[in-house]
């Protein structure tokens, strides 16, 4: 007798096709997250081309990672309802058109809206990333499938900072955009020729309210914790846009809990082990995915290295992703799942402690054991966290399941750089104030401090008559290594957090028994 199909309700095609499946989903995976960590490497160099502040530079990261975490679960609702390989698709047209315009920007709001439209796309291909290869394998093939996949990701992060520096060295910064159009079309080519779609037939219509509801709320919370870092957490303005994101929030649940056809469904919060993969997906993207962008303004702005000296500098954390990344892979098929997330976020929060310490006087190399240390602990997280995504459901419902955990990796890097930005920010200030105290640049450190913040410290040095220009290097270097500690301390907070919880909540029982083929 046929094994009965549990993906959907198209056939998974002819034999092979599977792992043609899995190159077209590793494809556009790869370029989603490459973009993410070549736009690090690129961020000084993007504000000293288009004159954009600190506050434009979150934009450029958080539109991305705000339009994906908004439209992640719509867009994994339409593909369950109108086809997983046609969405897929979609989203790769769409993804590749964006890059294309982000390369074309002449002013910081065209490129923060060029990157809201990849955010759309990026949200449709990866809510069905997972899905597509939950459809495809089954049984011991479906655990090679996401080892695959996940490390993958140590790949992607791997190359992302070397690729961004040699582009944006070699040629400028424009083309860390334009390397995704020849790899979003040889993945489209693949999609369309080797995939076979698969949809759920008791799919309901996209939930629209809580779409909007859910979009608006993030949209508030992410503009508060950004405007804060400008006018401070007590401002009346900052404080109603949180306000208002709580509310927005109350009122999503509420619309959800009501719903007979919810695109966030409240019962799958009721599995230990679904709740355990999400709080992890948040901690490891607002803590060490998020303070990656302030190691890289460091690196450049602070310690004057270029984009490729910076990438290859970030190397030492890629290589202890990678190298875990490969055992997790093949540990995942006989390890229970929060014997690998639960101890690789520790290890994240441990790395992020080690980096700590910075002063006026440190150099690169005080971040090397701490670099290694968190790539190692990411290693151990990225693969096993892809499996326990679907893992729980039965796979008509892998859509869902997998928008949701990827909507909590989104809104970690969001919600995660906004915070540290603020906090980053409001200590950096603090900092300047200090070590000015008493100096004749007392009178200049609020200067001081926006230039530093802005891109504009090297300017500043080089502006200042010869007695202060050494007192001005020592405040720059002090004042950003004290801000950068602080920030440090939180994200490696974050880690442990979510290390705990997943440690607590993620159980071998929950996860569905998978039909063989």
């Amino acid at each position: 007798m046929a094994t009965p199909d549990l993906g959907g309700s198209a056939g998974r095609g002819p034999p092979g096709a599977k792992w043609w499946t899995l190159t077209a989903v590793c494809l556009g995976t790869f370029m989603l997250l490459l973009d993410v960590t070549i736009v690090n490497v690129a961020l000084p160099e993007i504000q000293e081309s288009l004159a954009a502040s600190f506050a434009d530079l979150q934009w450029v990261v958080d539109a991305y990672a705000l339009t994906l975490a908004a439209l992640l679960l719509t867009t994994g609702s339409l593909a369950d309802l109108y086809g997983r390989r046609r969405l897929y698709l979609a989203g790769l047209v769409v993804f590749t058109g964006a890059s294309a315009l982000c390369g074309l920007a002449r002013s910081p709001l065209m490129l923060e809206i060029s990157r809201g439209v990849q955010g759309i796309g990026g949200a449709t291909m990866f809510s069905v990333s997972l899905a597509l290869l939950a459809h495809a394998f089954r049984g011991r093939d479906r655990g090679v499938a996401f080892g695959v996949w996940g490390a993958l990701t140590g790949v992607a992060v791997a190359a992302g900072p070397v690729v961004g520096g040699v582009l944006v060295s070699g040629l400028s910064w424009r083309w860390i955009f334009f390397v995704n159009l020849p790899i979003g079309v040889i993945a489209l080519v693949l999609t369309m020729i080797k995939v076979s779609e698969s949809r759920d037939e008791r799919a309901s219509p996209p939930d629209w309210l809580g779409f909007v509801v859910f979009s608006a709320a993030l949209g508030c919370l992410v503009y508060a914790l950004i405007a804060s870092g400008r006018e401070g957490f007590t401002a009346p303005r900052v404080i109603a846009f949180f306000a208002v994101a709580a509310g927005l929030l109350t009122a999503f649940v509420v619309i959800e809990a009501r719903r007979t056809h919810p695109m966030f469904d409240l019962r799958l919060f009721r599995l230990p082990t679904f709740v355990g993969g999400d709080v992890a997906a948040f901690g490891v993207a607002a803590g060490i995915f998020s303070v990656l962008l302030y190691l890289v303004l460091y690196l450049q702005e602070v310690l004057e290295y270029s984009a490729l000296q910076t990438g290859l500098r970030l190397l030492v954390l890629s290589a202890g992703i990678l190298a875990a990344s490969g055992v997790a892979g093949r540990l995942s098929a006989v390890v229970p799942v929060r014997l690998l997330v639960g101890p690789g976020l520790l290890l994240t929060g441990a790395g992020l402690l080690l980096m700590r310490g910075l002063t006026a006087g440190s150099s690169w190399t005080h971040l090397i054991p701490g670099m290694l240390v968190a790539g190692v602990g990411i290693g151990f997280v990225n693969p096993p966290l892809a499996s326990t995504a679907v893992g729980v459901v039965e796979p008509r419902r892998a859509g869902m399941a997998s928008g949701i955990n990827a909507t909590f990796r989104q809104t970690g890097i969001a919600t995660g750089i906004a915070l540290l930005g603020a906090l980053f920010t409001t200590r950096l200030t603090s900092a300047v104030a200090a070590m000015t105290a008493g100096t004749p640049l007392a009178a200049h450190s609020a200067e001081i401090t926006v230039a530093l913040r802005d891109g504009g410290a090297d300017g500043l040095i080089a502006a200042s008559v010869p007695p202060q220009r050494d007192l001005i290097g020592e405040v720059v270097r002090g004042s950003f290594a004290a801000a950068l500690n602080d920030i440090l301390l939180i994200a490696a907070l974050i880690e442990v957090v979510a290390g705990i919880a997943a440690l607590a909540l993620i159980r071998t029982k929950d996860f569905v028994r998978q039909v063989p083929p």
